[in-house]
């Protein structure tokens, strides 16, 4: 008999994307017999239950179970879900997901095969509305410009990674090195990683197994996002110094604009290497979008990507060196 598969979601306010989360787990080609699904609702105040009560009433050959997150935090979600859970194997998604078909079915199999201890896949991303901004965003969250190596939004080969998103590991993994980290707002699913790294754990990712996921609609909601990440990976890396990758050197290259801003008060030179430097970033950022807007035929994508990565490097960067400057001064 295939082993019982959990699948855990955070939820807040998921009216919008939270029954198509629920019909793609029920749509897999794992047996459903085999599945069930915990939701942990940080309390929602929109059309949630509503969404997740209708499901249940339509399809209850699926189990759905849902629990209080009162901490209204994702780690404390991902713990809630993971101590209601009765499954063998859990398996962690987002309710802006929607798994590919033999998403389940993929994962159990690389556990059982033994190639990593938390196995993950690659993130199709999605607009999150038909507006520009939305279609940017998407396109921003999957170009290397936007997101480092991250391979989990770039794709490749299967092969050993640092961390990987919505993860599935064994039960047991939880009792050797503990649940998430409840003091990180974000970076949970990183810091989970990193710990299972120090235990001797491997880490997995095959671009076969696939997921939707749908971006942020507007450039206000991509800032606030990316601050979180920045601020939380600041937390982070003071406690895992060792974990710090190119990607995240967009702390630095905020920390040269500011400094050659005050510099300029003194010395007009700092001004003028600041004009370069911003105009040198827009220009590597315009060219990189020239491929996108020629494939979609959208002139419009060489101003808004640029504008959405920059908006993704500034609000990440920014939170990072704030939240490094906060620990600090609160020593």
């Amino acid at each position: 008999m295939p082993p019982l598969v959990s699948v855990i979601v955070p939820c807040y306010n998921e009216q919008a994307t939270v029954r198509k989360l629920l019909e793609a787990i029920y749509n897999q080609s794992y047996p459903r017999d085999r599945l069930e699904v915990v939701i942990a609702d940080g309390l929602s105040t929109d059309g949630t239950h509503t969404e997740i009560a209708a499901f249940q009433s339509a399809y209850p050959d699926l189990r759905v179970q849902v629990v209080d997150n009162p901490k209204r935090i994702i780690p404390a979600g991902l713990n809630r879900a993971v101590m209601a859970a009765r499954g063998e194997f859990i398996l962690r998604l987002d309710a802006h997901s929607m798994p590919y078909p033999d998403y389940v079915s993929r994962c159990v199999e690389a556990l059982i095969s033994g190639l990593g201890d938390n196995i993950g896949g690659v993130w199709e991303i999605c607009p999150g509305g038909e507006n520009w901004q939305a279609q940017a965003i998407a396109v921003a969250a999957a170009h290397p410009l936007g997101v480092g190596d991250a391979r989990y939004r770039l794709g490749g080969h299967p092969q050993e990674v640092d961390t990987v998103p919505f993860g599935a590991f064994r039960r047991s993994l939880v009792d050797q090195i503990g649940l998430f980290d409840e003091t990180l707002l974000t970076n949970e699913d990183y810091e989970f990683n990193v710990r299972l790294r120090q235990a001797g754990g491997r880490i997995w990712l095959d671009p076969a197994i696939q997921t939707t996921y749908i971006a942020r609609q507007t450039f206000s909601a991509l800032a606030r996002q990316y601050w979180r990440y920045g601020y939380w990976k600041a937390r982070m890396l003071r406690r895992y110094p060792g974990t710090f990758r190119w990607r995240q050197i967009a702390g630095v290259f905020v920390l040269s604009f500011l400094i050659l801003g005050l510099l300029g008060f003194w010395y007009p030179l700092a001004w003028w290497l600041l004009g370069m430097e911003a105009g040198l970033y827009f220009l590597v950022l315009v060219i990189a979008s020239l491929q996108v807007a020629y494939q979609r035929r959208d002139p419009v994508i060489l101003f808004s990507v640029p504008l959405a990565i920059a908006i993704m490097h500034f609000a990440w960067g920014t939170a990072f060196l704030w939240s490094l400057a906060s620990s600090f001064l609160a020593k």
